[in-house]
């Protein structure tokens, strides 16, 4: 499945708003303003909380917690000591992590689950900033996958939505 993320400018806290490939509004991530950390709230457009994003302080290097149900699905976190690239990895429950490498900057980069492409994350197709596409192979958590890169987007890009 294909969607498009958009990070909301000029508003107050982190939001991004996320398209189906038909260009509907399936997802809004809203970014809880005045927390100590980042805090986000994904939901569906009716405003249910599908999962929250909670920034863990105090780690080495950028921590995020992804939550269901008051339960850690997913810890993503940037690895500090890598030569000549950066990675992120998703640590879930159970052997079915996800690594996600390229580069995080340009908003070019794939998740993987070992020799596997989970998804991929590209704005070669946008000519506007702050939107990119992410394509998500068949079967897999769209909503883990994209929390996960709303959390890339945060800790690469950690002022982008501070414009108020």
């Amino acid at each position: 499945m294909r969607y498009v993320m958009k990070q909301k400018l000029f508003t107050w806290g982190d939001d991004f708003t996320i398209k189906n490939a038909a260009g509907e509004d399936v997802f809004f991530v809203d970014g809880k303003v005045f927390s100590i950390g980042d805090k986000l709230s994904f939901q569906d457009m009716h405003g249910n909380e599908l999962a929250f994003i909670e920034q863990k302080l105090l780690n080495w290097g950028p921590t995020y917690e992804i939550h269901r149900g008051g339960k850690t699905v997913a810890v993503v976190k940037k690895k500090l000591f890598t030569l000549m690239h950066h990675r992120f990895t998703v640590d879930v429950p159970g052997p079915d992590d996800l690594e996600a490498t390229g580069n995080f900057t340009d908003h070019e980069y794939t998740f993987r689950r070992g020799e596997r492409t989970v998804a991929t994350v590209s704005k070669k197709w946008f000519s506007w900033s702050d939107t990119y596409g992410v394509d998500i192979a068949d079967g897999e958590d769209d909503i883990l996958t994209l929390a996960s890169t709303v959390v890339v987007d945060m800790a690469c890009h950690p002022d982008d939505g501070k414009r108020h």
